[in-house]
This record gives C-alpha cells, sequence and structure tokens, in this order.
C-alpha cells in the first residue's frame, strides 16, 4: 500500500510574503540599480538612497543574504545578487 506524502510537503509561500515592505524596497532598489547600471551597488550608495547610516545598510543586508534573497561575496564590493526574479520584487517608492 502506497502512503500519500502530499500533506507532509511544506507549503511555500509567495517571495513577497518572505521579506518585510522595508526589505522589499531594499530589494527593489538593488535590483533597479543593478539594471540600470549593469553592476550592484556598494553599500554607500544604498545609504545615501535610503538616508540612513551604514550600520544599518549594512545589517540590512546581512538579514537580506539570511533570508536568502540575495548572495554576495563578504569583502568584495559590488557583489550583491538578488536571488528573487525580478517578478516577486515589490515596485520601488520614492523615499524622498
Amino acid at each position: 500500500m502506497q502512503e500519500d506524502h502530499k500533506s507532509d510537503r511544506l507549503s511555500i509561500p509567495p517571495s513577497h510574503s518572505r521579506y518585510t515592505s522595508k526589505q522589499g524596497q531594499y530589494l527593489a532598489y538593488i535590483h533597479l540599480y543593478t539594471k540600470l547600471n549593469r553592476c550592484p551597488p556598494a553599500e554607500r550608495e544604498i545609504q545615501r538612497f535610503f538616508k540612513v547610516t551604514p550600520p544599518t545598510v549594512h545589517r540590512m543586508v546581512i538579514e537580506l543574504e539570511t533570508k536568502g534573497l540575495i548572495s554576495r561575496v563578504p569583502g568584495k564590493a559590488r557583489s550583491i545578487r538578488i536571488l528573487l526574479s525580478p517578478s516577486d520584487l515589490p515596485d520601488l517608492e520614492d523615499v524622498n
């Protein structure tokens, strides 16, 4: 007799529920910057756009990486890579 394991599978939530609104804005910025400039932003550029401190940006980058939303090479500038499909990202809102 075969067992039905369908009920044992975990339901994977949609990508947008894997991150907060603020995290989504950082992801959207990184995606748009990379698309326009053909390279990812430096943390300093993210800091300027969001008008936050360097530790705030760095904590967010670490958090996004821990959640599996981005990858990066520690110690290497401009190595952030979004791991989500662009369709899973929110629109970037004006922060000014």
